[in-house]
């Protein structure tokens, strides 16, 4: 749901999508590197030990972000945010999902209120 500030953001996004821009290219290298050498690339590495490693890095950066947010360290909170849009991606391309996929339901969300589209997401 996009609403609030995020709204405001995704306004932003379509005015500059740079944003989208470098999630896209970063995408594209992830999945490139996804069948490269382990012992040279990170992500090579980590799509060799499985989906089930993406989603725990996925799960643990999320949690470092938490915290950061609770101490309210804005640059602690910039890094982990990277590191968990990083892991996000990577967990796209393990389960074939395109950014343009999430990019169009971000697009079908918005201007909707989030407690309505909560609630179409109940109901159907």
């Amino acid at each position: 749901m996009v609403t609030g500030k995020g709204l405001e953001s995704a306004t932003m996004a379509k005015q500059d999508p740079g944003a989208a821009t470098v999630l896209e290219r970063l995408y594209a290298k992830i999945e490139e590197s996804s069948t490269g050498d382990p012992t040279k690339s990170y992500t090579a590495k980590l799509f060799a030990r499985g989906r089930a490693k993406i989603a725990q890095k996925l799960g643990e950066e999320a949690v470092e972000a938490v915290i950061e947010i609770v101490r309210a360290d804005k640059p602690g909170l910039i890094g982990e945010s990277a590191d968990l849009f990083y892991h996000l991606l990577a967990a796209w391309v393990a389960t074939g999902i395109r950014p343009e996929e999430v990019w169009a339901e971000l697009g079908r969300r918005e201007g909707i209120s989030g407690l309505a589209e909560k609630a179409a997401r109940k109901s159907g």
